[in-house]
């Protein structure tokens, strides 16, 4: 696995917008996969397909329906548009944001996959945001779209001991590249330079379990 090059191969944006009439913050994550689109949306919307890349996942992923996954976020499928789009609500802890999903043939080979992710702002809360940034998720996001990547192009099951990896030399690796680059996408948002990296440092602490850099909280 080329860490720096899936790292390198995605593409990441943050920017401010509205939620019923609310402010809200609007994360994209996005990757091209090489891959046909047919074979790209099985993979993302098949109960008995996405545990391979992703986690195990129960329910109803028609319109309307209800779906939960193992261990983490559960929600509503709001909009389906096949092979093209589907958005869910993506409901943790008590809380609620919304996840778009869409998808856009390069060519007859090539499929651009594209993640928006959007949570208001006040839900989140200012000291939240400012302690861990948008890498607080979209770390969790790039993990994702490694698996897919590498489903995609092995065609291998997501291991057991994935979590594990994540705690390997290679695998805290890719949680600071990852960091790193969401903190470029908040820097390029507007926001402090310094208090970015600050939250990059705390968020790849909270996933890795490594001492929080000083002042970082």
């Amino acid at each position: 696995m080329d860490t720096q090059a899936q790292i390198d191969a995605v593409d990441r944006a943050l920017t401010t917008g509205e939620r019923e009439g609310a402010p809200a913050h609007v994360q994209t994550i996005a990757q091209t996969y090489r891959a046909p689109i047919e074979d790209v949306w099985d993979a993302m919307t098949t109960l008995e397909r996405i545990p391979r890349w992703f986690l195990p996942v129960s329910g109803d992923l028609r319109l309307g329906g209800r779906y939960a996954i193992e261990g983490n976020a559960s929600g509503t499928v709001e909009s389906c548009d096949a092979p093209n789009s589907f958005g869910v609500t993506w409901e943790f802890g008590g809380g609620i944001t919304w996840l778009t999903v869409r998808l856009s043939p390069v060519d007859a080979e090539h499929t651009r996959v594209e993640l928006e992710h959007v949570a208001l702002a006040d839900d989140v809360g200012a000291e939240m945001w400012e302690q861990f940034g948008p890498g607080a998720t979209g770390v969790g996001w790039d993990s994702a779209l490694l698996g897919l990547a590498q489903h995609l192009t092995t065609r291998e099951v997501r291991p057991d001991n994935s979590a594990e990896w994540l705690q390997t030399d290679e695998g805290v690796h890719f949680l600071r590249l990852s960091a790193d680059r969401w903190a470029d996408a908040h820097i390029a948002s507007g926001a402090d330079a310094a208090a970015a990296r600050r939250a990059a440092d705390t968020t790849f602490a909270a996933y890795t379990g490594a001492p929080a850099a000083p002042g970082a909280d």
